[in-house]
């Protein structure tokens, strides 16, 4: 049976990858105004749901809402502009207090630094002083009108000189069209931007629905599941961050506001209002505001007291809001790492300009959710998302790997802190040597790596030998759960050294529960032991051994144990495997073990029910099998 052919573009992500950015870059002009009316209706659809239940309808409350945030921005933009025209105007009066400042800003007058200041100062002298030695006319300005007048009276100065006089072509005067053109063209484009936005703005609030079912269909129906779930997960997490970016926003002009009109800034709600409205963008709109904010004050304060407290004001404030405020709002709900949202910050500022600064944070949220949902694009959500953390297993056997073993050993304290020992060995130390084993087998683990490998875990163990769990958790075998009769277990490992470490592992937590427990390597099994083990035919044995290719050996063993030893109960711990256990017990034919176990937990609750039974028991030979 041939295997179905995977197409270019499902088997090369990256080449996906660039094509998606072609397309994000050369579709810009009418990508970015569907990118911002998307933000724009992930904002508002929840305010527009509210409305609609209250019994409004869809077209109601999508012009109830389009008012309210159109009455906002309007508010706020004309206040804005209002005070910033205020300002504007009175830089000037505070020409002498600006001039103080760069003087008191002067370089030191002694040392090297001021000797090569004052060099340069030289320098510059030398040079204005023979620009004024050079005689020149120049007509008066109040005399010359317009562009033509301007050039006639450049070519009388040139010609009053002595020079030679050059030759100028004077362009003929502009049609009153043309100008008017190229004044209004830095305007039209962003007015035309501003309807488009507008335009997709109300059609997705008002064919949310549509929108979604082509969506739906564009997928398939073999993944609506898949698809639903994806839509609902951009949904709620890019809502969540909107409405709380703006609500945090907010607080955080008005709160700044506040602080600047008590410290007796003037024109207080205008920074506050900038502050709130610029740190939309990401790092960058922050930094804008508060630089012009601290110019400001240097310029209208003549002490540099009030300049350092508005200092002070802003980054405490910054840092509280960045560091606790937003993270516990909203910062673990978008899914996104804080390299990745710095790096896809400047993407997507590369690509689109500041519109795609704005609009970054959303659209990296929509990325990582097509990563988590769809298996070509799933290397998206492992270098964006905030989930690329190892398992405790892999971070311990890499930290191994490694050669870091004070890192290994802190790793599996610090998941002690809130798992007993067994869960540590089944699920941290065990899979470990299983990859161990597994990398070994393949010829990718020298020998010496190995080993060291293997020596850092039988380190590990050894200082565990003492380890009681804290009160909070439970202990593997709690004090009243040790049976009466204490019978024997004897531990062989089936073949190398991680057979051995496993059966140290199981061994050391049979002492810890009260058992007595034997450890013998599979070569001291010699005549005069399994004479003597077969005269205690309460004793248990157990048969540990570790994938990969462990069956083999453990088979053997078993056949070994079951012929010198046919009265005693055989256990065969092939840890860490999820094979059909009934199925295995099958294959191992005459050396049919008593039960087949795959974690350290399953052992030793079952050693606890083979003392109960007693070996004469018949139920046991098919429980668990």
């Amino acid at each position: 049976m041939t295997r179905p052919r995977r197409g270019t573009l499902a088997s090369e992500p990256i080449i996906l990858l660039a094509m998606l950015l072609a397309g994000l870059y050369f579709a810009r002009e009418i990508l970015i105004p569907l990118a911002m009316a998307l933000t724009l209706n992930f904002l508002l659809t929840p305010l527009v749901m509210q409305f609609e239940k209250l019994r409004l309808s869809r077209v109601s409350a999508v012009i109830l809402v389009l008012l309210m945030a159109s009455s906002v921005a309007g508010g706020v933009g004309w206040i804005v502009t209002r005070q910033l025209i205020s300002v504007v105007n009175d830089l000037p009066n505070y020409s002498d207090n600006i001039r103080e400042k760069m003087n008191s800003l002067h370089a030191p007058a002694g040392g090297e630094i001021g000797h090569t200041m004052s060099s340069l100062r030289a320098i510059g002298a030398a040079f204005t002083d023979e620009k004024a030695a050079t005689p020149t006319t120049v007509d008066s300005p109040t005399l010359v009108h317009g562009r033509r007048a301007r050039e006639a009276a450049k070519i009388r100065q040139q010609d009053d000189s002595g020079k030679p006089m050059p030759v100028v072509v004077i362009p003929p005067e502009e049609p009153q069209s043309q100008y008017l053109s190229e004044l209004l063209r830095p305007v039209v484009k962003p007015l035309g931007m501003l309807g488009m936005v507008l335009i997709f703005t109300i059609y997705m609030l008002l064919k949310r629905e549509d929108l979604r079912n082509r969506l739906l269909l564009l997928a398939g129906i073999g993944r609506l599941n898949l698809m639903t779930q994806a839509l609902n997960d951009a949904a709620e997490r890019i809502s969540r961050y909107l409405v709380m970016n703006v609500l945090v926003n907010a607080g955080y002009g008005v709160i700044f506001a506040i602080g600047l009109y008590l410290l007796h800034v003037p024109n207080a709600t205008l920074w506050g209002a900038l502050l709130a409205i610029l740190r939309m963008v990401p790092y960058v709109g922050t930094m804008i505001v508060g630089t012009l904010t601290l110019v400001f004050t240097l310029a209208i304060f003549n002490s540099w007291w009030h300049p350092l407290w508005v200092f002070l004001l802003f980054a405490v404030m910054e840092i509280i809001i960045s560091n606790f405020v937003e993270p516990h709002l909203y910062g673990s709900h978008t899914g996104i790492s804080a390299l990745a949202l710095v790096t896809m910050a400047l993407v997507w500022t590369l690509l689109w300009g500041w519109p795609g600064l704005v609009v970054s944070t959303p659209l990296t949220v929509c990325l990582i959710v097509f990563g988590r949902y769809l298996p070509q694009m799933s290397f998206l959500h492992i270098l964006l998302g905030d989930e690329a953390e190892l398992a405790p297993e892999a971070k311990f056997y890499e930290r191994l790997l490694a050669t870091d073993q004070s890192e290994a050993h802190h790793i599996a304290d610090k998941f002690l802190d809130s798992h007993n020992l067994v869960d540590l060995y089944d699920s941290v130390v065990m899979p470990a040597l299983t990859m161990t084993e597994q990398d070994r087998h393949k010829g990718v683990l020298d020998d010496v790596r190995s080993s060291y490998l293997f020596q850092s875990a039988t380190e590990l163990i050894a200082e565990l030998t003492d380890y009681r769990s804290p009160l909070n958790l439970e202990p593997p075998c709690p004090p009243d759960s040790v049976p009466v009769r204490n019978i024997p277990v004897v531990c062989v490992p089936a073949n190398d050294q991680a057979d051995e470490i496993a059966a140290t592992m199981f061994a050391q937590l049979l002492e810890q529960c009260g058992h007595k427990t034997l450890l013998l390597p599979s070569g001291a099994l010699s005549a005069e032991i399994l004479e003597r083990l077969g005269e205690e035919t309460e004793t248990i044995l157990c048969v540990s051994a570790v994938p990969p290719f462990a069956f083999a050996h453990a088979r053997k063993l078993a056949l070994r144990l079951r012929e010198s030893l046919p009265g005693n109960r055989i256990l065969v711990g092939m840890w860490g495997s999820g094979a059909d256990k009934e199925a295995m017990l099958e294959r191992f034919g005459h050396a049919k073990p008593d039960v087949i176990v795959g974690s350290l937990r399953e052992a030793l609750e079952l050693v606890k029910e083979m003392e109960q039974t007693g070996p004469a028991s018949p139920q046991f030979s098919t429980m668990k099998a």
